[in-house]
């Protein structure tokens, strides 16, 4: 009986979060209430609010689940070998996102306050960080790794917000490439410079420091009074551009 219980609310749950993704994607957000997702669903109301909390918990549900299927789709877009490329290839796919799911986009990224941040957001944001400690690690990174997950992350939602703004007919697709570089050209430097690329001292030494900032999670050999030390300095170098 109980199995049969589990069943039955793992069935309704799927099932209300595909009608309210149904229902947001073809008439936005104001068609979106609890009366009609449970009229579509065929529940009750309270099941609504017994599965999910309250309807920013099902709208959080139904985003989440948006942005897995999206990612799973993209899967083989994931797999590269240099984490700039990686970093390339997730901001095309996070552009994209946006502009064919704009609905779901406007709730991960339309409501900037801390206290509704949405699950999915927070997890792409994470993606985006690994991506970046990875670049840090050999040594390309110019700046610390927050301030630069922040930069490509600030300035990617601004792009496709920026796109989605515009008519569809018209958007300057090109804007995101060029966008992107710009970032990246601020934040990395080349694999290996030319003699006349070469970094100054300075850079040279925060690229450095901003590396071993990235591998220290991994120095077990040190305490952890060590490593907070070590930390604290590694950022002043880091910070001293």
């Amino acid at each position: 009986m109980e199995n049969a219980e589990i069943t039955h609310n793992l069935n309704s749950h799927d099932r209300i979060v595909r009608v309210t993704a149904h229902l947001l994607a073809n008439g936005g957000l104001e068609s979106v209430s609890t009366r009609a997702v449970a009229e579509a669903a065929g529940v009750q109301v309270p099941i609504i609010y017994r599965l999910f909390g309250d309807m920013r918990g099902l709208l959080n549900a139904v985003v989440s689940h948006g942005f897995e299927v999206y990612l799973e789709s993209k899967r083989e877009r994931l797999a590269q070998h240099d984490p700039v490329e990686e970093i390339r290839h997730g901001w095309d796919m996070h552009v994209e996102f946006g502009l064919l799911n704009p609905a779901l986009y406007r709730l991960m990224y339309g409501e900037p306050q801390p206290s509704k941040e949405v699950p999915a957001a927070i997890k792409a944001f994470a993606i985006l960080r690994e991506r970046v400690t990875q670049i840090a690690a050999t040594g390309r990174l110019l700046v610390d790794v927050e301030s630069a997950a922040q930069m490509l992350h600030a300035a990617c939602r601004g792009v496709t917000f920026s796109l989605l703004e515009s008519d569809s007919a018209k958007r300057d697709l090109a804007l995101s490439n060029r966008v992107r570089e710009a970032i990246l050209t601020a934040i990395t430097r080349t694999v290996e410079p030319t003699l006349a690329e070469q970094p100054n001292q300075l850079s040279h030494m925060i690229s450095m420091a901003v590396a071993l900032k990235a591998l220290l999670p991994n120095a077990h050999m040190l305490t952890s009074g060590e490593r907070a030390l070590l930390t604290e300095w590694l950022d002043r170098l880091s910070m001293s551009r």
